[in-house]
């Protein structure tokens, strides 16, 4: 396993790291979570990525409990949490310092851990003022509960006025944004947030490298029984991605994965590797086989050079342009 540093913090993340969205508490079975979870440990997998809204809890408990009967040192691995969905009701839902310090506590409890590596807040919060947020995750990183505090889906001016905030009044500054990161979605990374990543140092633990599976190559022929966008609440997730000229695009990256001797999920996760601005790039898998063939994209990542590279961003034809500063 290769292992990076989250942007200029101290802490080291692998390379691939193993989330846990849409699978644990839905798709996945407990022990299926668990054979998964022990052969990522295994493999040098450190950073085990989840939220409280995933599956409602459910998640993190699946989580929680794998880790706990695993018995493995806490300085070992890395895990994560996120804040912002919690419920339908008025102080279950945002980032105010009642919701960020609640969402922390139950996490911990559901996730058996005594603090949280890393601590995201999950979406922007219009309705809670800026200084309060950032106010709150300070606390909690003196109250030892939290040791990295992020983003995810923040703009790059959120993240600016966390900073700014921070920098006010002395206080700890958020790390890492988590974005979503592939081939087919590429602007908020290549571009929006490239002042973020040279100028304060910010890390990313990106997500969807596969874009929800598309770039596998298993949606080319039509939709296969089981996958994640067959479930009713991903219908929207399924009328953004699967187009004819993403899929078009996908069978023309398989031709040259062929010519790689690997495969097209390979490729893609090696691509998104090859960018110095991804901190680590989190996997997901619904059964062990998938999780084992994507490890192998560590090994894909060198057969890229700059012919390659040019080969593909022919076929994405999708390089955001970068701004002029």
């Amino acid at each position: 396993m290769q292992y990076r540093r989250l942007g200029k913090a101290g802490v080291q993340v692998s390379a691939l790291s193993f989330g846990s969205w849409v699978t644990f508490g839905n798709q996945v079975d407990v022990s299926i979570a668990k054979q998964c979870m022990h052969h990522a440990y295994d493999q040098g997998i450190n950073f085990f990525d989840n939220a409280e809204v995933y599956a409602a809890g459910k998640s993190e408990e699946v989580m929680g409990k794998i880790i706990a009967e695993a018995g493995w040192n806490r300085d070992s691995y890395l895990v994560s949490s996120k804040v912002f969905w919690g419920g339908d009701k008025p102080n279950q839902l945002g980032l105010s310092r009642k919701r960020v310090v609640e969402a922390c506590h139950a996490a911990l409890n559901r996730l058996r851990v005594e603090y949280l590596d890393f601590y995201y807040c999950h979406r922007p919060d219009k309705n809670t003022p800026m200084e309060e947020t950032v106010w709150a995750m300070h606390n909690l990183i003196q109250q030892g509960k939290v040791l990295y505090w992020g983003t995810s889906e923040w703009s790059a001016q959120e993240v600016q006025e966390a900073f700014m905030v921070a920098r006010a009044n002395n206080l700890i500054a958020p790390s890492m944004e988590q974005p979503q990161y592939n081939m087919l979605v590429r602007k908020k990374v290549e571009v929006e947030f490239d002042k973020l990543f040279r100028d304060y140092g910010y890390g990313s633990t990106i997500w969807s490298p596969l874009a929800s599976g598309i770039l596998t190559g298993k949606y080319n022929q039509g939709i296969p029984e089981g996958s994640r966008l067959t479930m009713d609440d991903l219908g929207w997730l399924k009328e953004k991605v699967l187009t004819d000229k993403n899929i078009d695009k996908v069978i023309a990256l398989q031709s040259l994965a062929n010519e790689l001797n690997t495969s097209a999920a390979n490729l893609a996760i090696a691509w998104c590797l090859k960018n110095n601005h991804v901190s680590t790039v989190i996997t997901g898998a619904t059964k062990l086989s998938q999780l084992q063939e994507n490890l192998k994209s560590l090994d894909v990542v060198e057969k890229l050079d700059a012919s390659v590279m040019e080969a593909i961003e022919t076929i994405l034809d999708n390089k955001p342009e970068m701004p002029q500063y």
